[in-house]
C-alpha cells in the first residue's frame, strides 16, 4: 500500500505541474543547468530541494552519511568533478543537520560493523577539535558543535580537490558554503565559511598550483 501511494502521489504531482505549464516536462527533459551542488546527509529529514525552496533542475545533489567529503571516495569526487567541470556550478554547499545520527555515533565509542570505516572520518573531526568539544559541558551543545565543525571540515576538504582548484584559477568559481539545517526549527543556518581564508591557511600543503 505504501508503494502504491508513492505512484499515486507521483501522478498527482505530474498533473499539478502540467496544469501550471503544459510544457513543463518537455522543458525539463532538455537538460539541466544548476547553479548549485548540494552535498548533504542521507537522513530522510534533510531533503535538499524542499528545504531550499528549489525545483527539479536547479540543484545537483549528492548525499551520504553525515555529508562527508572523503578524498578516497570515488562517488563524491566524481560528483564534484562533474558539477565543476561539466555543469560549471557557481556554488558548492555542504549542509549538515542537527540531530545527525552519524555525528552522534562518532561521539560515542562503539563497534558498528561496516560503518566503522566511514565513521573514522567523523572521529577524525572530533580528534582535531577535541579540546574545544570537550570544553563544552552540555552534551546537546557538544553534539551540535560537532555537527557544525564537521561541515566546516568537509568544506575544507573540498578546497583540497584538484578540479575545484583548477576552476578557481580559471574563473574564480565555485564558491563554497557551509550550512546547517536545524531540524528543530526548519531553518537553514549559514556558518559563514570563509573559503579564501581557509584555503590560504593550508595552501602551502594542499595547493596544487605553486606560485598562484
Amino acid at each position: 500500500m505504501e508503494i502504491k501511494r508513492i505512484f499515486e502521489n507521483n501522478e498527482k504531482w505530474v498533473q499539478e505541474k502540467l496544469a501550471l505549464d503544459p510544457d513543463y516536462f518537455i522543458n525539463l527533459s532538455k537538460g539541466q543547468n544548476p547553479n548549485f551542488l548540494y552535498i548533504g546527509c542521507s537522513d530522510s529529514r534533510a531533503t535538499a530541494e524542499e528545504l531550499m525552496g528549489m525545483q527539479p533542475g536547479q540543484v545537483f545533489v549528492h548525499r551520504n552519511i553525515a555529508n562527508s567529503v572523503v578524498s578516497i571516495d570515488n562517488n563524491v569526487n566524481a560528483v564534484i568533478q562533474y558539477a565543476v567541470e561539466v555543469l560549471k556550478v557557481k556554488h558548492i554547499i555542504v549542509c549538515g543537520h542537527y540531530e545527525c545520527g552519524g555525528v552522534l555515533a562518532a561521539l560515542n565509542s562503539s563497534d558498528l560493523g561496516q560503518i566503522n570505516s566511514w565513521l573514522s572520518h567523523l572521529r577524525d573531526v572530533y580528534r582535531i577539535h577535541r579540546k574545544e568539544l570537550e570544553a563544552i559541558t552540555a552534551e546537546k551543545k557538544r553534539f551540535d558543535r560537532l555537527v557544525e565543525l564537521n561541515v566546516i571540515e568537509q568544506c575544507i576538504n573540498i578546497t583540497k580537490i584538484d578540479h575545484v582548484q583548477r576552476s578557481w584559477y580559471s574563473h574564480s568559481l565555485p564558491k563554497i558554503h557551509g550550512w546547517v539545517f536545524d531540524v528543530r526549527s526548519g531553518r537553514l543556518i549559514d556558518l559563514k565559511f570563509d573559503m579564501e581564508r581557509e584555503f590560504n591557511s593550508i595552501k602551502s600543503i594542499y595547493g596544487l598550483m605553486p606560485g598562484k
